[in-house]
């Protein structure tokens, strides 16, 4: 945990005794032992993860007032997200992300006016989630603000959820986030990043995660993959909708509405 001026300490010396992490002295030159692979920059509100070492990529944070994700809200991409979870076919539809890694995909189906509760199971991912959120619900853009109140976290594995939490749902949505070939989803700096916390792809727990989710019996399951990845457990989905970077899986278990 590196605060990046004194004034961040305390809350940084907070999240190292939540996180089990070390404290590292202040300033963004402190030393930092070579076999740390990344830190969690504290400055302010703000967190962000860093790799470590010489040439490395810059800090990740969760920004959903970025110049990427502006971009993205204008992106026709959104419009295969929202035709996969059912947007339209009902109004306010309650969304479960179960990996909801850097919160990306949550911001665009609540922009689209989903309801959307985001599980991450790692708590260094989780911290960064509910930091950037922090900072769009009291920013001073009523378009962040309103976006995020359609937004609720949930620090933990999705299977973990209340029981009445998951029978209020319409639509269950899975994202492995890497480990697809030819996927580019996101920046390189991130899946390298993404990588470090979450190790290698396991093709076995994704499979089970999909089982769970399809127990849950909700109106569909939505599952994002590369193009020409195969179907997560050899499940094969009621249908696809896909484009030139993305597919999504649609498992329709019942009407929405």
């Amino acid at each position: 945990m590196l605060p990046l001026t004194a004034r961040d300490a305390p809350q940084a010396a907070a999240l190292a005794s939540r996180l089990q992490l070390p404290l590292l002295a202040d300033g963004p030159s402190s030393s930092v032992d070579e076999t740390v692979q990344a830190v969690v920059r504290v400055e302010g509100e703000r967190l962000s993860l860093q790799r470590t070492g010489t040439g490395v990529a810059g800090p990740v944070s969760v920004d959903f007032g970025s110049g990427s994700m502006r971009h993205r809200r204008r992106s026709g991409a959104n419009e295969l997200l929202g035709r996969a979870v059912g947007v339209g076919k009902k109004s306010a539809l309650r969304v479960l992300d179960a990996t909801a890694g850097l919160g990306r995909d949550a911001f665009v189906l609540c922009d689209l006016g989903c309801s959307v509760l985001l599980c991450e199971r790692h708590p260094v991912l989780a911290e960064l989630l509910s930091s950037g959120m922090r900072v769009a619900a009291t920013g001073d853009d009523g378009w962040l603000s309103t976006v995020c109140a359609r937004m609720q976290l949930y620090p933990l594995d999705a299977r973990d959820l209340p029981r009445q939490v998951l029978s209020a749902l319409d639509v269950i949505y899975l994202d492995p986030m890497y480990g697809q070939q030819g996927r580019r989803a996101a920046p390189a700096k991130e899946m390298a990043l993404l990588h470090e916390l979450l190790g290698e792809p396991n093709p076995g727990e994704d499979a089970a995660l999909l089982a769970w989710a399809l127990a849950q019996a909700p109106a569909r399951v939505v599952v994002k993959r590369a193009p020409r990845a195969p179907s997560i457990g050899d499940v094969e989905p009621s249908y696809c909708i896909g484009g030139k970077a993305v597919r999504y899986d649609v498992h329709v278990l019942g009407p929405l509405g």
